[in-house]
């Protein structure tokens, strides 16, 4: 299967402290002020893009799902905990080294890792920002690739056994050309991404 820029890391920001990260505004209402503050034109991509993820962690949640954005490491791992207890790991995907291979191939022992989780999505922003959710019905599995130079992939994805109440004009409806709710969906996670899963 192809997985275009699947392996490469392709966001370096880095975490606030909790205190400093709580004291920024992080809200449409005050995107003004946010460009202000770190000297960003309103018209580059990134200030779109920034815009956009603030906006995505202001939609409310889809049925089934619960929904939340960490501005620190601190509520990072305070949203985990409450969500899934004290014995907690943390999961995501490992490349053995840097490639540019494009074509990978699954290889023997793939493993359900279940389904109780807590999916994060590192957003592009200027400090790091997690969009987190938990959607009911969706398992966790550690997929072993292997690249077509050859390179070792721990790879991370999710399948979602219930799309019947998402929206139907949603990317994976019209990529797979199938309807909500008659098909599960699987899809991997980027390299930054994080899953929190009971231990």
């Amino acid at each position: 299967m192809k997985l275009p820029g699947f392996t490469k890391t392709h966001n370096q920001a880095t975490f606030l402290p909790r205190a400093f990260a709580d004291s920024m505004p992080f809200s449409s209402n005050k995107f003004s002020d946010i460009l202000k503050l770190f000297s960003m034109d309103p018209k580059s991509v990134e200030a779109r893009m920034m815009k956009q993820n603030i906006e995505d962690c202001e939609t409310a949640a889809i049925e089934g799902e619960d929904k939340y954005c960490a501005t620190s490491l601190e509520s990072l791992i305070d949203l985990s905990v409450s969500r899934l207890g004290k014995k907690i790991q943390v999961l995501s995907t490992e490349v053995e080294k840097e490639t540019k291979a494009e074509k990978f191939t699954i290889g023997k022992g793939v493993k359900n890792m279940g389904e109780k989780d807590l999916v994060c999505h590192k957003l592009r922003y200027p400090y790091a920002v997690f969009l987190c959710h938990s959607i009911d019905k969706t398992d966790v599995y550690k997929v072993p690739l292997i690249g077509s130079d050859g390179t070792k992939v721990k790879a991370i994805a999710v399948c979602h056994k219930d799309t019947s109440t998402w929206n139907p004009k949603h990317l994976a409806f019209q990529v797979l050309k199938v309807k909500p709710g008659s098909v599960p969906i699987c899809h991997f996670l980027a390299k930054e991404t994080i899953v929190w899963l009971p231990n």
